[in-house]
């Protein structure tokens, strides 16, 4: 049964183009199913999580990643009485927009384009789903509900806040600008709980799964996990019930009841917050001034720990940092070459170009032909064009 502050398909403030909805999926489903079948959805089976994607079949990809995310998501939906198609949505297209080589593409891109407007992963996202998948006959994107777009563009909290008789949109991205500036996602309010849960569980989801890759790449040891916090407890835990097991059950099973703290504490901080604040629709969560769905205080110090350490040790790795260098520089080198030499882009890319006003169009059509692609074409491309594989294809065979 859905709580009275879920998102209910049947009050859906609608699509931006006016559609007959379908008679036996509510319109939530039918936002889930359009990312599922999406193009940029399916990229993300080659795009990196945190190791470059030919680095091994085990490690997660953006894909992996934001199935596991959804689980999380349909967990805590359900928990919470919360409407668990929309929060499956979101959860599946949070990192549509990410680009090439996960945060180091996004970094790269972010001061490539600062002369341009930005670049935002959150806001490249509602661009893909508003604008660049361009496959329905009657309109470009997705033409999600208003619903899943406010949580694509602020699942992790308001974005502009007000300031005397409307909200800053000085600051904004470029490309949430341009969006909100024709469909208002009330930017200056807290998202609905559905994404609110999503943002969550993109938490939970990684502070696991970077555990297991970490563990996988050999980068720290079982026994350095065993001493951190909240990961001590679960061990001992496992030592206690299942006395011997061998070394990779045991692990398993320590960060099995690791994953399954992090999504109870959610649940109890949520629900205690939610039973304070007795919200009586979906707006009173928007308009309640903080964030609902949180870790407790307790936990969320002690996830900075394991964070601190990932970061040291895993994002920091020299091997890793050898070839984020690497990458760093086939996107620096692709952007410019790909600005001057625009008869290099695909067809259906030159059409845009050919429409393009000035420098700056002009770097927002390369920057979104960039942060689509996948972590191999991107390689590919940048071999082809720029000629021989600039040491880092080689440094992969």
């Amino acid at each position: 049964m859905q709580a009275i502050y879920a998102s209910d398909p049947a009050l859906s403030r609608g699509r931006l183009h006016a559609e007959e909805e379908s008679t036996f999926r509510s319109c939530y489903q039918r936002d889930r199913d359009r990312i599922i079948h999406a193009s940029a959805f399916r990229r993300l089976k080659h795009k990196t999580q945190v190791f470059i994607e030919h680095e091994g079949d085990y490690f997660r990809t953006r894909l992996t990643h934001s199935i596991e995310v959804a689980q999380v998501a349909r967990t805590l939906a359900g928990a919470l009485g919360l409407n668990g198609d929309l929060t499956e949505a979101l959860a599946l297209a949070h990192d549509l927009g990410h680009p090439p080589f996960g945060h180091t593409g996004e970094e790269a891109l972010e001061r490539l384009m600062a002369p341009h407007g930005g670049f935002d992963h959150n806001a490249q996202a509602l661009r893909i789903v508003t604008s660049l998948e361009r496959h329905y006959a009657s309109f470009d994107g997705l033409n999600l509900t208003w619903e899943t777009l406010e949580g694509l563009a602020k699942h992790n909290g308001p974005i502009a806040p007000l300031r005397g008789d409307g909200p800053i949109r000085g600051d904004l991205p470029w490309a949430l600008a341009e969006y909100n500036a024709r469909h208002d996602l009330e930017l200056h309010t807290y998202a609905s709980a559905e994404a609110q849960v999503a943002a969550i569980s993109d938490d939970v989801a990684y502070n696991h799964h970077d555990l297991h890759d970490g563990l996988r790449a050999e980068l720290f040891s079982t026994d350095e996990l065993a001493e951190l916090p909240l990961l001590k407890g679960c061990f001992s835990e496992v030592d206690r019930v299942y006395p011997g097991l061998n070394y990779y059950r045991r692990r398993h099973e320590a960060l099995r009841r690791f994953f399954g703290l992090l999504v109870e504490d959610v649940i109890a901080v949520a629900r205690a917050r939610l039973a304070e604040l007795g919200p009586g629709s979906p707006g009173d969560v928007r308009r309640a001034g903080r964030g609902v769905i949180r870790f407790s205080d307790e936990v969320f110090e002690q996830l900075k720990v394991i964070r601190t350490f990932l970061f040291h040790r895993m994002y920091r790795a020299p091997s890793v940092v050898a070839m984020l260098r690497d990458v760093t520089r086939v996107i620096d080198e692709l952007f410019p070459f790909l600005m001057e030499n625009t008869e290099s882009l695909p067809k259906q890319w030159r059409k845009d170009v050919e429409e393009a006003r000035g420098e700056t169009e002009l770097a927002r059509i390369v920057c979104d032909y960039i942060a689509g692609m996948t972590d191999r074409f991107a390689l590919q491309c940048h071999a082809r064009l720029l000629g021989g594989d600039g040491g880092v294809l080689e440094a992969w065979r």
